[in-house]
């Protein structure tokens, strides 16, 4: 089971009344995975790890999984997250490692990159905002990929039924084809559509979509 990790304890997201239900829903989760420093990748990070290169920009890293295993790929990476107990255990296994890495937290609604990045990528982050937002955002991230870069992105689709994770004010289902159309133009490098049984006979379906900008 590899060693024990010591818990987030005073790095974690105060969780309070507040706090909105996506995120307080993860910041759990992540205290759990570093007490039991789970950090294995997902499918979908499995996939497009290959793809990335050069500059990375990880939007919604969590614990910073892709991020890492990009970083000891040879990547330079910056990771950005809500949660504060990830993003810290994040910085902290980095420095451990000496790799090319910065985390930080952010509030990812409003965010706007400073600058272009060969790789720009956000597995399950867009679903936990409101429409408006998640589809500004995913805007913003395709113009912050350099040409020949690639944007790798994640999203929930139509047709989901599991909804106990989401803030009722805040949450996005994307059509099926609505992130293809998103990159119409590019070359999309990988594609594919999962479902997944969820608790309560519910299901989970997910788009997830790699394209590299033309030069």
């Amino acid at each position: 089971a590899g060693p024990k990790m010591r818990t987030a304890g005073a790095m974690s997201t105060p969780i309070t009344p507040q706090t909105p239900r996506g995120v307080a829903f993860f910041e759990r989760q992540f205290r759990e995975q570093v007490a039991a420093a789970d950090y294995a990748l997902n499918p979908f990070e499995r996939a497009l790890l290959p793809l990335l290169w050069g500059d990375v920009l990880e939007l919604g890293c969590g614990l910073g999984n892709l991020s890492l295993a990009a970083a000891r790929a040879g990547c330079r990476v910056t990771a950005l997250d809500a949660s504060a107990s990830a993003t810290a255990d994040l910085a902290r296994r980095a420095r451990a490692a000496g790799l090319a890495l910065e985390a930080h937290p952010a509030d990812l609604r409003h965010y706007v990159p400073a600058r272009a990045y060969n790789a720009v990528v956000a597995v399950g982050l867009l679903m936990f905002l409101d429409p408006v937002s998640a589809r500004a955002l995913l805007a913003r991230m395709r113009a912050a990929v350099r040409p020949g870069g690639i944007a790798a992105v994640n999203v929930l689709v139509e047709g989901t039924t599991y909804m106990g994770m989401f803030d009722p004010a805040a949450w996005c289902l994307f059509g099926q084809d609505e992130l293809s159309g998103a990159f119409e133009g590019w070359a999309v490098l990988h594609s594919q559509h999962a479902q997944f049984d969820a608790p309560g006979g519910t299901v989970k379906r997910f788009h997830t979509l790699a394209a590299r900008r033309p030069q």
